[in-house]
């Protein structure tokens, strides 16, 4: 993706958060520049990879497969291994519509996905084998705002404004929004967005990234370059 591109998609991004009643925390404004001065502080911000996060999943066609995100908060995976201290994250994502984010599921996350407001969420399901790989005749059991809800293999389903899915380790989804664009909350364990995304096809979690221009603001993909 080319730098210019994401830069617009974080003002258009802020925009509709802001249209929501929702506000980004200080950081997020922050220049590189910024950034870098204030590394040490922020070390938490840059260790737990809080802050903007825009993918097309390496494939160069945000608008058909991407997704934006920010992650508000988030603990290390240390905490959780403890049992103890931080064991939980927190995003905001932005599914435009039609806009598939890919069938994959997760090896240690589980995750609320809320509908924040917006359009229709439309969640494609599938369950696991017995090793957790993808299982095509496979269905399962989630939890709706806490409901039970049993689901055929490729089950859609449909969640407006408000409403909420449960997804453990081993459910398999993909997301878009079906109508118009949704503002998406994620509440879940501690995030590692690294390691613990398992996608059906081989495809790449981050964007390769053009510098045509300088960065407005930096993607937790930036960090280890510019903070190291």
């Amino acid at each position: 993706m080319k730098r210019s591109r994401i830069n617009e998609i974080l003002a258009t991004s802020d925009e509709m958060i802001r249209s929501f009643g929702f506000v980004l925390p200080p950081f997020a404004y922050w220049s590189p520049d910024e950034f870098k001065h204030k590394s040490n502080t922020a070390r938490h911000v840059i260790d737990s990879r809080c802050g903007w996060d825009i993918t097309d999943y390496g494939a160069g066609r945000f608008e058909e497969m991407g997704l934006f995100l920010f992650t508000l908060r988030n603990g290390l995976l240390a905490d959780l291994r403890s049992g103890g201290g931080m064991c939980y994250a927190e995003k905001l994502l932005i599914s435009r519509q039609d806009q598939l984010s890919p069938m994959h599921t997760h090896v240690i996350k589980a995750e609320d996905i809320i509908n924040r407001g917006g359009a229709t969420l439309t969640i494609e399901l599938y369950g696991s084998d017995d090793d957790g790989g993808f299982a095509e005749n496979q269905g399962g059991t989630v939890w709706c705002d806490g409901i039970r809800r049993d689901y055929a293999a490729g089950e859609k389903l449909r969640l407006a404004p408000g409403e909420s899915i449960t997804l453990r380790p081993g459910d398999w989804h993909a997301f878009w929004g079906e109508g118009g664009d949704v503002l998406v909350g994620e509440v879940s364990t501690v995030n590692d967005d690294e390691t613990d995304n398992v996608f059906r096809e081989p495809i790449g979690r981050f964007a390769t990234i053009d510098e045509d221009v300088d960065p407005r603001h930096l993607l937790v993909s930036d960090y280890r370059k510019w903070l190291g």
